[in-house]
């Protein structure tokens, strides 16, 4: 059984979608901590839904956030603990994509993720698991889980934009390095983004690039 998520909307400003961006917040945060990069994205991209859940559970190290999964060595969670709790929140990923793409009479051909520390991971754990690709997963500041077994459980591989600042405390900038080498051996159409003096966070030149390849990547 899959828990439902409660989530955030803006409308395309057209008044017509066709497209959606899912936001998939980061640890400890909610969806309302994403949503408002639709203020910036939405004038260039008229025709997309904006969406941002929340993440299923709440955060162990901050009461007034969510989290995707628990992570052990911040809140001292069991390894097992982390592990089934990200098996089941992908689950709910799955169920509100499939329901949020349906509402909006769109197919995985429309869809993009943006997905930031936590969020991304979700990301790049779900979506190149998913049977269908969908338009493009636009990847902040996180890290691909458990790199050596992509290759083999890829079902769909999006094409996946990384932006990384190279001063983070959180997650380390090699991460991205790593994800990109596993995305790209796995066929993955893999780009690459540096925030140079950024640290866990998102820099205009890092939204910028973003929504260049969003453009490039989303139909209309």
């Amino acid at each position: 059984m899959t828990r439902e998520l409660k989530f955030g909307r803006r409308a395309a400003r057209s008044g017509t979608a066709t497209s959606l961006i899912v936001f998939l917040h980061g640890y400890g945060a909610d969806g309302a901590d994403l949503l408002g990069l639709a203020d910036p994205l939405g004038p260039h991209l008229p025709g997309t839904v904006f969406v941002a859940p929340d993440a299923p559970e709440p955060c162990a190290n901050n009461p007034f956030g969510r989290q995707w999964f628990p992570i052990p060595w911040l809140d001292g969670s069991s390894e097992d603990a982390a592990k089934a709790s990200l098996i089941q929140s992908s689950a709910d990923l799955n169920a509100f994509l499939d329901a949020r793409l349906a509402e909006e009479g769109l197919t995985p051909a429309g869809l993009a993720i943006i997905g930031f520390s936590q969020g991304t991971m979700m990301a790049l754990q779900v979506l190149p698991r998913r049977p269908v690709p969908v338009a493009g997963i636009v990847a902040f500041s996180g890290r691909l889980l458990q790199p050596e077994r992509l290759e083999a459980e890829a079902v769909s591989k999006p094409p996946v934009l990384l932006v990384h600042g190279d001063q983070d405390p959180m997650v380390p900038f090699a991460d991205m390095g790593i994800a990109g080498k596993a995305l790209s051996a796995a066929g993955f159409e893999t780009y690459g983004h540096v925030m140079k003096g950024t640290g866990h966070g998102i820099a205009p030149d890092g939204l910028s690039v973003a929504l260049q390849f969003l453009k490039d990547k989303l139909p209309g």
